[in-house]
């Protein structure tokens, strides 16, 4: 089978770093290529020269695609070439028709004047392909996430996509929608298109991938051939860390306590209608020590109980009760949630989690700064004390806890947060997707400090998209679905099948 690209000798520094240092890549025609790697292993910096965001000139080495050197001075180079890249973060307009966003930047006009018809019957045919039956005149932001990732695809389309570049395309979607994606991928490749994926679900990558690619430390390690032999996930992590990481999740030795955090008949109303209740008489309890698991499909209701309890920093018209300790707490406001013992942290770390911009240390003292003051003055030898501790104890990789936050890789932005509400002193973390984006080396990481954080007497409740996560670090597990808790397990007794089969059976009624 004949290379659609090879990427060979590429080299490319920052200031005193070596981002990637001689990396090969080769794609095949029509296959689906899984680029593999931890944070800071140099995947997006890859993708960024293939793309043309670092343009030629900004590295060493040669791309070859279609059997020539290829020398892209810009992202519209290389999508004259058939080559689209779809970011992470998703590029899109909310406010803009889906047909609009399909083709902004590359209109249908005629003298001047955008053919309107042309554009919605064009994307129309694109909607087909990707499987999307919304009508083109649909606004973007009336759309969930896994329908925004397909117009992200048939907007490649629009672009006559030859080779496609996804970067951690299913990161925010429920296992519906990812596995929708995933075999679109696959009826791309039976149509000859070529595609890159890179993800840190290695469940993923083992099920569709052609061929794996391994980064580490912006090196190649390894390209293993799925047709060839069969690879284990064991295999891509001992290539992607170094060692072999025999368990994914580190040994507990659950010592569970007194009752900690209860929260009985809690109900909130939709902000913007509220006709609509999104979480409906939810009452759980967590004891200390414990981890506690929330399970549920998007759109479930977990992230608005959760941050409806965090100072009512979602909902409307809330009701019910909270007790920590045995006694009610006011949880109304988020200083008065954080006082009572109580933290969130968020599942968008980037929007609401960190002041990306600000260094370091002034993240993690930010939940605290009593904590580092006299008085209303800030004790600056305190802060930097406090913020190298906690540096040492979490493991955060950083030049000096002065660098911008923006600059760490996903895992240590998520180890700047765990900082932050440890310094708080909390007795219950809800922890919003804690590993979302993060590779399986920094997961490891985050796992062993939310178990060093139960033996220590917190409460812990994990939100998680994950199952095998919350099935591999959880003492408990309840299952909620459109806005109720459905249902109740130990982990001892649960698996993905039973969950899924709550939400289902609940689905039903």
């Amino acid at each position: 089978m004949t290379h659609i690209l090879e990427m060979r000798d590429i080299t490319k520094t920052f200031p005193g770093v070596v981002a990637l240092d001689n990396v090969n890549l080769q794609v095949r025609q029509g296959e689906i290529h899984a680029l593999a790697g931890e944070n800071g292993a140099g995947k997006s910096t890859l993708m960024k020269i293939l793309s043309g965001v670092y343009p030629y000139g900004d590295y060493q080495g040669d791309i070859v695609y279609e059997g020539e050197v290829k020398k892209f001075r810009g992202i519209a180079d290389s999508e004259a070439e058939g080559i689209v890249i779809i970011h992470q973060e998703l590029a899109l307009v909310p406010e803009l028709s889906i047909a609009e966003n399909i083709f902004l930047g590359n209109e249908i006009a005629r003298f001047g004047v955008i053919d309107w018809h042309a554009t919605n019957e064009l994307a129309a045919d694109h909607l087909k392909w990707v499987g999307l039956k919304e009508s083109p005149r649909t606004k973007v932001q009336d759309l969930g996430l896994g329908k925004q990732q397909l117009v992200e695809i048939a907007k490649a389309l629009s672009k006559e996509v030859k080779l496609l570049i996804l970067d951690e395309p299913t990161s925010s979607l429920n296992e519906q929608d990812s596995a929708a994606l995933l075999k679109l991928l696959a009826e791309f490749r039976e149509r000859g298109i070529s595609s890159i994926l890179i993800s840190h679900k290695l469940n993923e990558i083992s099920q569709v991938a052609d061929s794996i690619t391994v980064l580490r430390d912006g090196t190649t390690v390894s390209t293993l051939d799925c047709a060839a032999a069969s690879i284990s996930e064991d295999d891509i992590i001992r290539d992607m860390v170094g060692r072999s990481l025999s368990d994914r999740f580190p040994p507990r030795h659950p010592k569970i306590g007194e009752l900690l955090l209860e929260v009985e008949h809690w109900s909130v109303r939709h902000p913007q209608h509220l006709d609509r209740r999104v979480v409906k008489d939810a009452s759980f309890t967590v004891r200390r020590g414990e981890v506690v698991g929330l399970a549920g499909l998007m759109g479930a209701g977990r992230t608005e109980l959760a941050m409806s309890l965090f100072g009512r920093s979602y909902g409307a018209d809330i009701a019910g009760e909270v007790r920590i300790r045995g006694k009610a707490v006011d949880v109304s406001t988020v200083e008065r949630a954080i006082a009572a013992g109580l933290c969130y942290a968020t599942e968008d770390r980037k929007s609401y989690g960190l002041v990306l911009d600000d260094i370091v240390k002034h993240n993690l003292t930010l939940a605290n700064l009593e904590g580092v003051a006299n008085g209303p003055v800030i004790d600056h030898a305190r802060e930097i004390r406090v913020a190298e501790d906690y540096r040492r104890r979490l493991n955060i990789k950083t030049s000096s806890i002065a660098q911008k936050t923006l600059n760490l890789s996903g895992g240590n932005q998520q180890k700047v947060v765990l900082g932050k509400w440890l310094f708080a002193d909390p007795e219950v973390l809800i922890l919003d997707e804690p590993t979302r984006g993060i590779d399986v080396g920094a997961k490891y990481e985050i796992y062993s400090i939310i178990t060093d954080l139960a033996a220590a007497g917190k409460g812990i409740l994990v939100i998680s998209s994950e199952m095998p996560e919350l099935l591999g670090i959880c003492d408990r597990i309840y299952v909620m679905n459109a806005g109720r808790l459905v249902g109740e397990l130990p982990a001892a007794e649960a698996s993905q099948e039973k969950i899924m089969s709550m939400i289902i059976r609940t689905a039903e009624k």
